[in-house]
């Protein structure tokens, strides 16, 4: 299975600057608890982004850099052979960015979106979900409180 996993303001916005521009501690708890154990996809923007590999999960980097490399990840050149390195995986979570998202997002299968309940000014953005396509297999709302400075919803889409 292969799924993407995002966190996207109202209008789509996902980072400026190539970084996250708000901080929910619930969203990166989602994101370490459902990465975990498994291969992740990334460009190389979001990768450096990061800083380093994330422990316990296997890391692939997209670039069209011929002589990029990091010790700990495997770098690929598409999407495609992303995917075909990562074929015996039971899940398999495309994490950003903007680029890649919007090359996968016809070819996954399941998307969990965290959806910030706020409007952003950024410069890198999700597409805009065909909602014909999907349907919602779990939501859960959250209210902003010490740790989380804006309302938020988990949103668990599967392709229909």
């Amino acid at each position: 299975m292969v799924s993407i996993i995002v966190a996207a303001s109202r209008n789509n916005v996902i980072g400026k600057d190539n970084q996250l521009i708000w901080r929910l501690s619930a969203d990166l708890q989602r994101f370490k608890k459902l990465t975990t154990g498994h291969t992740i996809i990334m460009g190389r923007k979001t990768f450096e982004s990061i800083g380093k590999p994330l422990p316990n999960r296997n890391s692939i980097i997209i670039t069209n850099q011929a002589d990029y490399s990091v010790a700990g990840c495997l770098v690929v050149h598409s999407l495609e052979e992303a995917l075909e390195k990562s074929k015996d995986q039971e899940e398999v979570f495309i994490i950003g960015g903007g680029s890649i998202y919007k090359t996968a997002l016809s070819r996954v299968d399941k998307l969990y979106l965290t959806l910030v309940h706020h409007n952003f000014k950024g410069d890198t953005y999700f597409p805009q979900l065909n909602t014909a396509d999907w349907e919602i297999s779990d939501r859960k709302d959250c209210f902003p409180d010490d740790k989380n400075e804006y309302a938020y919803s988990f949103i668990d889409y599967k392709r229909k």
